[in-house]
């Protein structure tokens, strides 16, 4: 059995564009003809309903792709604490355990062409006292694509995190610029692009929906 190519979606900082990149991402598959599913692995300000916690970051990632899921398998761990997640996780006495996740991805890879992955806040945000969501990536081996919001000291978040990425031993293979205030500085797209090292997939207007920011990806760089 042929499981699915996975891609992990990190960001500069939370609010940096995550869901929407990754929304955009499996827009831009499906478009291309490929089976494509997104995950949630953690999620916090969760939403109860009367099936229980909803992200509305996992939701939109499910309307996103073209394969059928269980909500479970696209967001194993749900807190309804808008908080960080191990602190969402110890308040609810639940332990987020990575083996877990590797499972609820297993089970999407195997339906899938493409899992896009999306994390939580930035890229060493805890979701235990000894781990964090990078050990998740190590651990699923997924190449990371960088979200990076468009505003004052992006630049410096931007590098940080590819140093802390490839401290980890994971690849950097791409990064979107997403606008994430209306007033983009000037310059720093370009310097970017002179710096971190990796590809440039798109950058995306701001207030764009996930249909639109699509459009502004070339998803042809990652091989798809």
């Amino acid at each position: 059995m042929s499981l699915a190519r996975g891609w992990f979606v990190t960001g500069t900082d939370t609010g940096a564009g995550k869901t929407l990149v990754s929304a955009a991402l499996l827009t831009a598959m499906t478009l291309a003809g490929q089976k494509a599913v997104g995950m949630k692995p953690v999620a916090s300000a969760c939403d109860q309903t009367a099936v229980g916690l909803r992200s509305a970051d996992a939701e939109m990632l499910l309307a996103a792709g073209n394969v059928a899921a269980e909500y479970a398998d696209v967001n194993p761990y749900a807190f309804a604490a808008a908080t960080a997640p191990h602190l969402a996780a110890a308040n609810s006495m639940v332990s987020i355990h990575i083996s877990t996740i590797r499972a609820h991805y297993l089970q999407l890879a195997a339906r899938a062409d493409h899992v896009v992955v999306e994390g939580i806040g930035g890229w060493l945000v805890p979701i235990s006292a000894t781990e964090t969501m990078a050990d998740v990536v190590r651990i699923l081996a997924l190449p990371v694509i960088l979200v990076v919001g468009l505003r004052l000291g992006a630049i410096n978040h931007a590098l940080l995190t590819r140093d802390a990425i490839l401290a980890r031993g994971c690849r950097l293979v791409a990064w979107v610029a997403n606008a994430a205030e209306k007033n983009v500085p000037d310059g720093y797209v370009e310097t970017l692009r002179e710096q971190l090292g990796a590809p440039l997939l798109g950058v995306i207007p701001h207030g764009a929906t996930p249909e639109e920011a699509a459009s502004s990806l070339d998803v042809c760089l990652l091989g798809v």
